[in-house]
């Protein structure tokens, strides 16, 4: 089998992604939020503008304040997940930074999935969250003449 052949047949069973689209995180209250489709960063990320980490129960968590929309500083939500680890990550414009990380289900249309995510302040970035390519890997193909294929999350309907 060519590897085309081999990339056709594995493509039948992907979900079909542009390169932007509407995702939910419904474990940290938010409905839906625009993401970047972004192959070229490894890690998934999400804007948070402020950050407590703590520990409860010998758990390290930490809770976190999410303006969810472009454009919108009014519009918050808080959210609090466990602390999967901490990681020195690069930007593009290769800063390096220290991240916390959390696991939480990503829904892409109506199939969730655990997802890895950075914590880091985007307010002057454009979109609110990147899914990175490994949330995506052998799960998804990226479409990048589209945008919103994967259509409205299945978890609610915030705006």
């Amino acid at each position: 089998m060519r590897k085309n052949d081999t990339a056709t047949t594995a493509s039948k069973n992907l979900i079909a992604l542009g390169w932007r689209e509407w995702l939910g995180l419904p474990e940290l209250g938010i409905d839906r939020i625009k993401a970047k489709i972004d192959t070229g960063a490894r890690t998934s990320c999400l804007h948070t503008f402020r950050m407590e980490p703590y520990t409860q129960d010998d758990e390290r968590r930490v809770r976190f304040w999410v303006h969810p929309y472009q454009n919108d500083m009014h519009t918050v939500v808080e959210c609090d997940a466990p602390v999967l680890d901490e990681r020195m990550v690069s930007d593009s414009g290769g800063h390096r930074e220290q991240r916390l990380v959390i696991v939480t289900p990503v829904v892409v249309g109506e199939t969730p999935w655990n997802v890895e995510m950075t914590l880091t302040n985007r307010d002057s970035m454009r979109f609110r969250m990147l899914l990175g390519r490994t949330a995506m890997a052998g799960r998804a193909l990226v479409q990048p003449e589209y945008s919103y294929l994967a259509g409205e999350p299945a978890t609610g309907s915030n705006t």
